[in-house]
């Protein structure tokens, strides 16, 4: 198993119409983890298998997170997790705290 290589040129992925910002409160086990997010709710989150295998996510991690539409706003799925440079550009332009 490998990750891919980190690139600084890459282009900021911002959030499309339904997904939200959030923070990696918990890791529960089984891909799954606690998230605050920015709406002020706190959601238990899955990292889908198509990204399971090249993104690793620890607690703290600013993430992107896409809620389910059948369980309400309970739960919701990471669509992306950003890395401390790109947490750092997200603050300069004003979409995080």
């Amino acid at each position: 198993m490998f990750k891919r290589p980190f690139n600084p040129d890459q282009r900021l992925r911002m959030a499309r119409p339904g997904e939200i910002f959030g923070v990696v409160m918990q890791l529960l086990g089984g891909a799954r983890m606690r998230v605050q997010c920015a709406d002020g709710k706190q959601r238990m989150v899955r990292v889908p298998g198509k990204i399971r295998r090249y993104i690793w996510v620890r607690e703290g991690d600013v993430v992107l997170v896409k809620p389910w539409s059948v369980e309400g706003d309970e739960k919701a799925d990471i669509a992306y997790r950003y890395t401390r440079l790109q947490v750092e550009q997200l603050r300069r332009r004003g979409l995080l705290k």
